[in-house]
């Protein structure tokens, strides 16, 4: 089995796969002041109340985009797991070029992410991420990576505006019944939620033009399912497309 861990800067995600079949998953916040021993006795608490015997465990694959978490959950695998731990970095094996200034600067989430959209859906293709931070992501014909696009997330949005503005509630991310509201808080939730669809789908076709119109658009993360409810111009939503792409790199780098 492989165990592929994805720390990002709300969440972390974590997988279990038998094969390429993924058997489990869990999610809990991303804390910043545990230490190893702490990440460590999560894990076991998750393997155990799920009836997982870690001496099964072949090994471990890692991205985060949390430098100061990483080392303490390295550690954490290798005390308490005992298996070979694999870190992403665009220095190994992933599957395409990297047509971009820095390719250190890409974050490792986005690296695994785009190698699974390749790998499932093909290509030319748009992988959005709606994460902490939204974020668009390109292949073009031949499949390899040509940059992208990063905005804010929805909640971080909202979350700005609360605590920006002096009279503005803190309000849940959802649809409102009417696209122009009568009240402040369906005002504020047409704003987000109408105001980012308006978003995606303005940078969905901006990219069409330079790409082509045969373009596919994948979308993954938090708020993925609830966007593309509302859009055509999305057309796969995988909600754990990061896992996916984690057991990819780990099979191409063995």
């Amino acid at each position: 089995m492989l165990f592929t861990i994805d720390i990002g800067n709300t969440n972390i995600t974590l997988g279990m796969f038998k094969g390429s079949e993924l058997i489990m998953r869990w999610r809990m916040a991303t804390n910043k002041n545990l230490m190893p021993d702490e990440y460590g006795m999560q894990f076991w608490f998750l393997f155990e109340h799920n009836g997982i015997n870690p001496a099964y465990i072949d090994g471990v694959c890692i991205s985060s985009v949390v430098p100061q978490i990483t080392s303490r959950i390295e550690e954490a695998c290798e005390y308490y797991i005992k298996r070979p731990v694999l870190c992403v970095s665009h220095k190994l094996n992933i599957g395409m070029q990297l047509k971009i200034d820095n390719p250190a600067e890409l974050g490792n989430d986005r690296i695994v992410d785009i190698l699974a959209v390749k790998t499932l859906y093909g290509f030319p293709a748009c992988l959005i991420d709606f994460g902490t931070a939204t974020t668009f992501n390109l292949l073009d014909r031949s499949g390899d990576y040509i940059g992208g696009a990063i905005s804010a997330g929805i909640q971080t949005s909202a979350d700005a505006l609360f605590i920006k503005t002096a009279q503005l509630p803190n309000i849940s991310i959802q649809k409102p019944p009417h696209i122009i509201g009568k009240n402040t808080i369906h005002s504020m939730q047409s704003g987000l939620f109408f105001g980012y669809v308006s978003m995606i789908e303005g940078m969905v076709q901006r990219f069409k033009t330079e790409i082509g119109d045969d373009m596919m658009t994948v979308a993954t993360g938090g708020f993925a399912k609830v966007i593309s409810g509302e859009t055509k111009c999305i057309q796969i939503v995988n909600s754990w497309l990061t896992l996916t792409g984690l057991r990819l790199f780990w099979e191409k780098n063995q």
